[in-house]
């Protein structure tokens, strides 16, 4: 049997990724790393995640929206083994892979609420600057948790599970974290609508 890449389905590449964060894991708890194993734990929990949705919930995320959201958890995972300190744009590609989830998650319920009620009307250019806002705002709250477990981390004497690098590193990552946001709105809203639509019919 010919193997080619065509063959790799959205759901084995997203299988691939958990397995890899298993390993990631298993790692960290042999080299008892808890920043590690801490990180690995909830990127495992987040992979299952959509599955969790579609038993409870009903909600059936696309393959596509089920990669990303696994790819983000899987390089953030990865990133602990010291990528973040080793590779300059690494942590741009995370923020921005994890701030467009973020406002993904923020349209799509926006969205569907939007379609749910007739007391609220969003225009398209109200929405998209929420986006951006609501994007931000869970930005900083990022950022205020990372401050938060680094003093945590240095007045307990343990390592930090989230790291913070300083003032710098914390106005990049906005400004990263802007950037998905825009890239949602660009190009991702429609993608999106399906997930918005399932959303309204929980809603009714």
């Amino acid at each position: 049997m010919r193997w080619s890449f065509r063959s790799v389905t959205p759901t084995l590449f997203a299988s691939a990724m958990r397995m890899s964060i298993a390993i990631i894991l298993g790692f960290g708890l042999a080299t008892a790393n808890v920043s590690v194993v801490i990180n690995a734990v909830v990127a495992l929990a987040v992979t299952y995640l959509p599955a969790v949705l579609r038993r409870d919930w009903g909600l059936r995320l696309s393959p596509g929206l089920t990669v990303i959201v696994t790819l983000a958890v899987f390089l953030h995972a990865v990133g602990m083994l010291g990528l973040y300190e080793d590779v300059w744009w690494y942590d741009h590609l995370t923020h921005t892979l994890s701030a467009a989830i973020v406002a993904a998650v923020g349209y799509a319920g926006t969205r569907a609420l939007d379609l749910y009620s007739d007391a609220v009307s969003f225009p398209p250019r109200f929405l998209s600057l929420f986006l951006l806002l609501f994007t931000l705002a869970l930005g900083v709250l990022w950022e205020v948790l990372e401050f938060l477990a680094r003093i945590g981390a240095m007045s307990l004497g343990v390592e930090a599970v989230l790291v913070q690098y300083g003032l710098e590193d914390t106005i990049l990552d906005l400004v990263f974290d802007t950037v998905g946001a825009i890239l949602v709105a660009l190009f991702g809203t429609q993608r999106l609508s399906e997930l918005a639509t399932e959303l309204h019919d929980r809603l009714s």
